[in-house]
């Protein structure tokens, strides 16, 4: 940006008086930090005919050669000399020496230091590449290829004259092109061929008849499930060599098709497992819970097990189901057995409770979302569908030999996504069911300990000497817990915490028949029992907390949710949970999150009930912890939107929320809390705290665009308008059919969003809820933009702008703004469009950098785009994009990706389009399926244009199922006419 050429980051010297040189690019030098003058351009030529002989000497008449070829000038010996004194004067003393009529550079001095050479460097690395390859460690050969591609910086010895120069130039270009090609070859081998597919196609577009990148690329989108495609890109190769050199494809590239058209399962998959990369290590998760130090019996079931699992390597995947009554102690045997087998599964260990007892069990794709964030899996590259979660949490385990622990299922159908499948992987199931209907599963059924081994696990939790001396009232204590091992565990957990107690005292309290209910030993009423037995001996303010906690439907609690719930200080929340997690009566899920089991849940749920008082209580603890959510929410929404006064407007809040250092924080809190966030909303329709549970899941609209959270969240607005509609309620159902608009939107389902946002208006304005009826209005102005209605939308927008104003929301404003220069555009109107595109981003800068900048760059990027103004255009949609990026906002990067797409395919420049619309397939788009075939019809004409034109033709194929699918078939239309022989030729 000032002019000083850009330091290479891999040369950051350790002493500043280093000297460095580079010919990957520029020819250049520094001393330290210090750029130094390499003068004009025939010295510069000079330097580099020295630097690429590596230190050996060139004499006068090779360099004249070197600089000028055959046509020299009279005084070119001269000059040599003329240019080597000046490059001396500013190198280093050594560095360039005159020996035997020639010069040469010495890039080591005898001490092994000196000068280094950036072309030196890549060698070194290229030569380690190949080494780890050899060895078989991919990850860090790719990862050692990366470092040596990113010493590359523009053309190779940029502007440098000379024929030397340009033979040395194509050389090191081909050498590059080279170490791309095993790069991407370690790419697909590695799994990571849905990446490759973008940078193949800008690189084929490039270099159209290398027919290494041509099979790279066939292979990628083979493997991405895009047959047609790999198939047409074949048939673009066969036809360009015919015209270009008349020639048939490489016997290779011939092979490859082969296999393609017959589904050659040597091709599904890599052949070369993802190993551990040096720079950057995969995620070994080890989620196991602990095992208990004092596990007792259950010999033979161990040993079972532990075959089982360590039989894996050998099998296409070893699958253990536990199954038994709440109690039996499935959980507590399969922990124990996991730990004993982890030395076979040296990849990690993943662990889930499915909360299949409950009324709510865990959703394989929330789970699938968990195991592939631990498993190193970003969000951002985390989809949507279970399926695709499913296949993508599979292709991340392939090589890799990993236990899964699936705790209390619900049932096979919950947990078949969730199995591994592949060689090597391993899963255990926990299950109040037989699981039989699960195909290959070795089913155990778990019986209650005998008495020898219910008394041992007694011994070891009490003490031998308190139970010697009392046997049969220990037998007594075990008989009464019905040899169930949670009731065992918690009897003698109260005993131990007791030293007053004798074993006596405890097995006349179980005798007593007003404590221990009639149904003891039939089914899970003996569970309750003995939560029963815990819950009497807690202090009072832990069976008040133990009660409360219980009350929320949330997966699990983060400890200052908790505080909210118990109206306590963190210190003494933290100290309460404790204590409840030492009685075993509430889990540690991780530091500062806490959950129950969901037998215990409901058993304090019980105790809630018959034992709150004031009755009010209940009721308070549910209202403050909405009151924190909703404090919390909207403090991370004003921080992501600064101005936006949408926040004025929520429902008042009694209890406080969290503060946050910044977005960063305030965004990672939202994403963590999104289960038992969306799940409070839930739980309070129906109550008096509608209002304020709608109010809260629009305060969280984040979570409809995250993805990995987006269905949960439409599920939940669902749900919250209809508690609206049956209370009657038309400010609060306003503003939830608001929250179902927005992921209808982004999803593309315009026609059910824009039925949603007709609803809104009306109910807003009924309720004179002025933001909510600007918002919907808004919303209602989207759906005519995509239903090609400009004019209907401009009116709602100019009604939205008009809203906000009255209400002093700017930033809303400045967003309808934005969406006006849509309509205008779509009237045809381009320079009112450009200015008020103009006019909302100026709002925005006005503001701050927030989110919403983003959407004003976007905006003008497609005025501009549409005025012709492509370099502006792409200017805009640059720093759109790195807002979005920022703030997690993987659709609308995609999105922008795609108008990138659109701004050079306009330019003619279809490589870098075609390179864009791959990022913005890989990303995702707002707009769902429809959006996804209006990309891949963009595709397909850059395709066209770089000669591509059977895979353009399969991209065309598949954007019109996907248009005709989604509401588009005016746009399908469009494409089938691209697709007949007249259009194509």
């Amino acid at each position: 940006m000032d002019g000083v050429p850009r330091v290479p980051e891999q040369w950051v010297p350790e002493e500043s008086v280093a000297l460095r040189f580079s010919v990957l690019g520029p020819v250049r030098a520094w001393r330290g930090a210090q750029a130094l003058p390499t003068g004009s351009p025939q010295q510069r030529a000079l330097l580099a005919a020295l630097l690429l002989r590596e230190g050996r000497t060139a004499t006068s008449g090779e360099l004249i050669d070197a600089l000028w070829g055959d046509d020299p000038p009279s005084q070119a010996l001269a000059a040599v000399r003329t240019y080597a004194s000046r490059l001396r004067k500013i190198l280093s003393p050594g560095v360039l020496v005159s020996e035997s009529g020639g010069y040469a550079i010495r890039l080591t001095d005898a001490s092994g230091g000196g000068a280094t050479l950036d072309l030196a460097l890549a060698q070194e690395l290229a030569a380690d590449a190949e080494k780890a390859k050899s060895r078989g460690d991919l990850c860090h050969a790719r990862a050692l290829l990366n470092k040596t591609l990113s010493l590359w910086d523009g053309e190779v010895l940029a502007s440098v004259p000379g024929p030397y120069a340009e033979t040395q130039r194509t050389r090191l270009q081909e050498w590059k092109l080279q170490l791309t090609e095993s790069r991407l070859d370690m790419d697909l081998e590695q799994g990571c061929h849905a990446e490759a597919v973008s940078e193949l196609t800008a690189l084929t577009a490039a270099q159209p008849l290398r027919e290494r990148l041509r099979g790279l690329l066939m292979l990628a989108l083979y493997r991405s499930g895009r047959q047609a495609e790999a198939l047409a890109a074949y048939a673009d190769t066969r036809r360009l060599l015919a015209d270009e050199l008349g020639v048939d494809p490489s016997p290779e590239l011939q092979e490859l098709q082969q296999r393609i058209l017959q589904a050659d399962p040597g091709l599904a998959e890599p052949s070369a497992p993802l190993a551990p990369e040096t720079a950057a290590a995969p995620v070994r998760p080890a989620q196991l819970p602990a095992t208990v130090p004092d596990f007792t019996g259950r010999t033979s079931f161990v040993s079972e097990l532990c075959d089982v699992l360590a039989s894996a390597e050998g099998r296409v995947m070893a699958v253990s189901a536990l199954a038994g009554i709440g109690g039996v102690g499935k959980t507590t045997l399969a922990v124990h057995v996991a730990h004993q087998s982890r030395v076979a599964f040296p990849d990690g260990q993943l662990y889930v409770d499915l909360q299949g007892a409950g009324a709510r069990a865990a959703a394989p794709e929330a789970v699938l979302g968990a195991f592939l964030r631990a498993l190193g899996t970003p969000d951002s590259s985390i989809p949507d569908t279970l399926e695709e979660r499913a296949a993508l949490y599979r292709s991340v385990l392939d090589g890799r030999r990993v236990l899964v622990l699936l705790d209390n299922a619900r049932d096979a159908a919950q947990v078949r996504p969730l199995l591994p499948g592949t060689e090597g992987c391993a899963a255990l199931v926990t299950s109040r069911v037989r699981m039989v209907d699960l195909a290959g599963a070795h089913l155990v059924d778990l019986d209650v300990m005998s008495p020898e081994e219910a008394l041992q696990l007694f011994t070891k939790i009490v003490g031998t000497e308190r139970v010697e001396s009392e046997r049969q009232s220990a037998l007594d204590v075990v008989a009464a817990c019905g040899f169930l091992p949670l009731a065992i565990r918690i009897a003698a957990s109260r005993l131990a915490a007791r030293r007053t107690w004798t074993v006596s005292v405890l097995a006349a309290k179980l005798a007593d028949e007003r404590r221990r209910l009639d149904e003891l030993q039939a089914g899970d009423l003996a569970v309750k029992a003995t939560f029963e037995l815990g819950y009497g001996q807690l202090e009072s303010a832990q069976a008040r907390a133990f009660r409360l906690l219980g009350l929320a439907d949330g997966p699990d609690m983060s400890l200052a949710a908790a505080a909210a719930v118990l109206d306590l200080p963190l210190d003494d929340t933290e100290e309460l949970l404790e204590s409840l997690v030492d009685t075993s009566l509430l889990e540690s899920a991780a530091p500062g999150r806490y959950r129950y089991h969901d037998l215990v849940r409901l058993y304090a749920r019980a105790c809630a009930e018959r034992d709150e008082q004031p009755p009010g209580e209940r009721a308070a603890a549910m209202s403050r912890l909405l009151d924190f959510y909703l404090s919390t929410a909207a403090r991370v929404y004003a921080i992501e939107r600064p101005g936006d006064r949408l926040v004025d407007h929520l429902e008042t809040t009694q209890y406080p929320g969290l503060t946050f250092s910044g977005g960063s924080a305030a965004l990672d809190w939202l994403y963590t809390e999104a289960a038992p966030l969306l799940a409070c909303v839930r739980q309070s329709a129906g109550t008096e705290l509608l209002r304020r549970a709608v109010d809260l899941l629009w305060a969280a609209r984040d979570l409809a665009e995250s993805g990995a959270n987006s269905h949960q969240y439409e599920t939940t607005a669902r749900a919250m308008c209809d508690a609206t509609r049956a209370a009657g309620d038309a400010h609060a159902e306003g503003r939830a059919r608001t929250t179902l608009t927005h992921p209808m939107l982004v999803s593309g389902r315009i026609q059910q969003a824009a039925e949603q946002a007709e609803l809104a208006m009306g109910l807003s304005a009924t309720a004179q809820d002025a933001m909510a009826m600007s918002w919907a209005a808004n919303d209602r102005g989207l759906t005519f933009l995509h239903q090609e209605q400009y004019a209907s939308g401009k009116t709602h927008f100019e009604q939205a702008i008009e809203g906000y104003a009255a209400i002093g929301n700017r930033p809303l404003e400045a967003l309808s703004l934005c969406n006006l220069s849509r309509a205008h555009l779509g009237m045809g109107n381009t320079d009112k469009a450009v200015e008020i595109a103009q006019r909302a981003l100026a709002t925005y800068l006005e503001i701050g950098k927030t989110l919403r900048l983003a959407n004003g760059h976007f905006t003008l990027g497609i005025a501009l785009t549409r005025a012709g103004r492509h370099a502006e255009s792409l200017n805009q949609f640059s720093d759109a994009l790195a807002v979005f990026g920022s703030h997690r906002q993987r659709l609308w990067e995609g999105t922008t990706n795609f108008r990138m797409a659109e701004v050079h395919l306009a330019a003619r420049r279809p490589a870098q389009a075609a390179q864009h619309a791959e990022q913005a397939l890989a990303l995702g788009c707002i707009g769902g399926d429809r959006m996804q075939g209006t990309v891949l019809t963009l595709l397909g004409r850059a395709l066209t244009m770089v000669g591509q034109v059977d895979r353009a033709r399969a991209c065309w194929r598949e954007a019109v199922n996907l248009l005709e699918q989604n509401g588009g078939s005016a746009q399908a239309e469009e494409v089938r006419v691209l697709l007949t022989p007249a259009t194509a030729a």
